[in-house]
């Protein structure tokens, strides 16, 4: 944390130095000293101070200056600093002044000059003032803070990327926060530029795009290598335990996300039935430690990047990225996962990002406190996101089309459920209609057996519905089934194009695609049981798969 600073200005370079020198001796440990012989100066520093986060706890000020009294100086500093002490070194002559002062700039003392010695004379009063100026002191954020409208998709975008990435930030709403308007004033940001993000050394972009941020932060777009043994697409639970067993096994190993690791399992606020956990753990955990993991153990990490292509070249694979860059690989791992499936009501699309929310529970949970808001699908995520949600809403109400959880939920999640009175399961009902101004307000939920419609107030709408998988973008001919999911192993051969395509002697591997060296790991893959632990076991596979691939060439 930045200690605060005890800044003082008086024109005589003599004085200066002594009572910098008093101060440095006794506040040096916890404060920052600050001097200057001309109260311009002085002046001109403060907004830079505040820029950068900075906080003044003590302004000392001589009264006689030959470019400003004292009095004036402080009145000046107070507009940027209103909170700090104020006390002004006088001459014996000036003590009428420095009373006045006290009600015209609510002086807080004043010293007379010399203060010999300044254990009797100095110390004690100052010590008084800082004390006080303690008491009430509350050090601002000094991370990632981003301002924005609540109900504006673009920052709900900043805001999920920062939290599926695990990079703490602050929001601040314009049109709630104080602090965002000063923030905005200061780094000379009109509001019609939000949303703006000003980052822990106080740059600040307005209307960033997401690669923007990244590259701001530090996160890595660029491989540093040329060629590696297998690169992993997707950096869900399936792809960080392939990243961790990779790197942990020798291989050179590369791990791409496109947004945020952790896929779906990263939102999930609470894993209550992973092995080796009996209180449970959020996604955002289990997502850190295995990243840092992969690190440690030697795997590279790009993100944000995305997969726009393949191509294969003899025994490589060439991979083409969203910047336009190619990497080559001897081997791949596909693991992207599972998007969740849009609902297709009328005006949920013009509300997502603006109420209407796919996932990000985490993210948005605050903007829910004590308001009634709606939870669609039946499944865990769809559990843990309403029990984490309760902590915050006034009413969480879960919309199922069937007749209960128990199909769909873990045994454990709906127990929770049932015992908590602000969720409530609202069977046979889906939602047809999203309405509001600006933003989502209500809904329109119709009886899926009566076809009766109702409208209800709501402030925000959570998605938790199907899975597709996230495989349109692979242009090879990898066999997929009639729902996108990537075939792998024997179940290959029951498809007539699989003999065209496969050209080696033996059966392609338990994990293996319809293309020789490309594997699949997790939920995009046909038949993967949708499990945390299951994604990971097949992470592991995959691993395992490839060095037997790697043998064979």
């Amino acid at each position: 944390m930045k200690r605060p600073i005890i800044f003082a200005v008086d024109d005589d370079p003599q004085v200066l130095r002594a009572i910098s020198r008093d101060l440095r001796q006794q506040y040096r440990k916890d404060y920052r000293i600050m001097s200057t012989v001309n109260t311009q100066d002085a002046l001109d520093a403060l907004p830079e101070l505040k820029k950068k986060g900075d906080e003044v706890a003590l302004f000392i000020s001589d009264q006689r200056m030959p470019d400003m009294l004292g009095v004036e100086m402080l009145e000046k500093a107070k507009a940027h600093f209103p909170k700090a002490k104020k006390v002004l070194l006088t001459a014996y002559s000036d003590i009428d002044a420095a009373i006045k002062a006290i009600n015209e700039v609510q002086l807080d003392y004043y010293l007379t000059k010399p203060w010999d010695p300044p254990e009797e004379k100095l110390y004690p009063i100052i010590n008084d003032l800082l004390e006080a100026w303690q008491m009430q002191y509350i050090p601002d954020y000094q991370g990632i803070r981003v301002i924005g409208y609540q109900y504006n998709p673009k920052s709900h975008e900043i805001k999920d990327f920062l939290a599926g990435n695990l990079v703490p930030y602050q929001w601040l709403d314009i049109e709630k926060s104080d602090k965002a308007r000063e923030l905005l004033q200061l780094h000379q940001i009109e509001e019609k530029s939000l949303p703006a993000v000003v980052f822990e050394d106080q740059s600040a972009l307005a209307k960033p795009e997401i690669n923007e941020i990244a590259q701001k932060i530090g996160m890595k777009v660029q491989a540093a290598e040329p060629l590696y043994d297998v690169v992993i697409i997707g950096a869900g639970p399936a792809g960080l335990a392939a990243a961790v067993y990779g790197g942990s096994e020798g291989l050179k190993t590369l791990l791409i996300e496109k947004r945020a690791p952790g896929g779906q399992a990263g939102t999930s606020s609470r894993i209550e039935n992973y092995l080796g956990f009996p209180n449970g753990l959020s996604g955002a955990d289990l997502t850190r430690r295995a990243i840092s993991q992969a690190k440690r153990l030697g795997t590279e990490f790009l993100s944000p990047l995305e997969v726009k292509s393949l191509r294969l070249q003899d025994q490589y694979k060439i991979l083409t990225l969203s910047d336009e860059s190619e990497i080559k690989t001897k081997s791949i791992i596909i693991s992207t996962g599972v998007n969740y499936r849009k609902l297709e009501a009328e005006g949920v699309h013009t509300f997502t990002g603006a109420g209407v929310y796919y996932g990000a529970a985490t993210t948005e949970a605050n903007a829910c406190e004590d308001k009634d808001i709606y939870i669609v699908g039946g499944g865990n995520s769809a559990g843990q996101a309403a029990m984490y949600l309760s902590n915050y809403a006034c009413k969480v109400y879960i919309l199922i089309r069937k007749a209960d959880l128990s199909s769909s939920m873990s045994q454990y999640l709906i127990d929770q459920i049932n015992q908590t009175p602000t969720i409530e399961v609202v069977p046979h009902t889906q939602v047809v209609a999203a309405k509001g101004n600006g933003h989502l307000e209500a809904l329109t939920l119709e009886d899926v057996r009566t076809e009766e419609k109702r409208a209800v107030a709501a402030a925000a709408l959570f998605i938790f519905i199907g899975n597709r998988p996230f495989t349109d973008w692979i242009n090879l001919d990898v066999i997929k089934d009639k729902k996108g999911f990537i075939e792998t192993g024997r179940e290959l051969m029951k498809y007539e194009s699989f003999k065209k395509l496969w050209k080696l002697q033996r059966e392609p591997y338990l994990l293996e695609t319809s293309i020789p060296g490309i594997l699949t790991a997790g939920d995009v893959r046909a038949g993967a049981m949708n499990r945390v632990a299951s994604a990971v076991g097949e992470g592991a596979m995959a691993i395992k798969m490839v060095h037997e691939y790697l043998a064979s060439i």
